[in-house]
């Protein structure tokens, strides 16, 4: 299944690649870091950033893109997407912008056209809420945060 989704190079962003599949199987996108050629953005240990991509989109209405984290980057460097996976709504129009954060244990350094997060584009159900006075009881009940496996209950 494939979808068309509309994008708009930003100035900042002219002579990057657009998002890519890196394999033929492949479900995200990988989005890289539209910074000046001649500067540098450094996370410390701790600290987070936002990095632009240079890009903005435009999605069909039934669809969101999730903005994740590549692997690579937090195994070697304990770098991540801070609020993972970041939801980019049909409607919103603006740069698509990611906010890394450093948990390792040394600076990370980003230069320009560096891949820096993965965007998945995915279908959307929306649900209708439906007030009830009460609800189905289930097998697993209100049981939560470890209940149905392994972790000891206190």
């Amino acid at each position: 299944m494939s979808v068309d989704v509309r994008v708009k190079r930003l100035p900042h962003g002219e002579g990057l690649p657009l998002p890519a599949y890196q394999s033929a199987q492949a479900a995200g996108l990988d989005l890289v870091a539209a910074i000046p050629a001649n500067t540098r953005i450094i996370i410390e240990p701790g600290a987070r950033e936002l990095v632009p991509t240079g890009l903005a989109i435009e999605l069909p209405g039934d669809h969101e893109a999730q903005v994740r984290p590549r692997s690579g980057l937090a195994l070697k460097h304990g770098v991540t997407v801070l609020n993972s996976p970041g939801t980019i709504d049909a409607d919103y129009r603006g740069e698509i912008s990611i906010i890394l954060i450093n948990h390792g244990a040394e600076a990370f350094e980003i230069s320009r056209g560096d891949r820096i997060a993965q965007m998945v584009i995915a279908p959307v159900t929306r649900a209708r809420l439906v007030e009830a006075g009460d609800i189905e009881a289930s097998a697993r009940g209100a049981g939560g945060f470890g209940s149905t496996g392994g972790v000891a209950k206190p």
